[in-house]
């Protein structure tokens, strides 16, 4: 995944996170601010991950979170 994604549409995705990783604060998500490398810190922390298994948790709930995003676009701009 392209950190600046996460970076860019933090604000959009951080309710999310707060759904998908229920043991982060609203202190942590600010303090996370977009910042891959914060929240990989932080999903280690509170949830006991390697690096790699946060990485690919992030990744994956993103890669989710956009494929949603664009299915909802596009049902929206069909024709009834």
């Amino acid at each position: 995944m392209n950190t600046d994604i996460l970076e860019g549409k933090w604000k959009q995705i951080r309710g999310e996170a707060k759904a998908w990783w229920g043991k982060l604060t609203d202190n942590d998500l600010d303090r996370v601010a977009g910042k891959f490398d914060v929240l990989v810190g932080l999903l280690q922390e509170k949830y006991g991950y390697t690096r790699e298994q946060a990485a690919d948790e992030i990744d994956q709930r993103v890669s989710n979170y956009e494929a949603q995003l664009g299915d909802d676009i596009e049902m929206a701009s069909r024709p009834k």
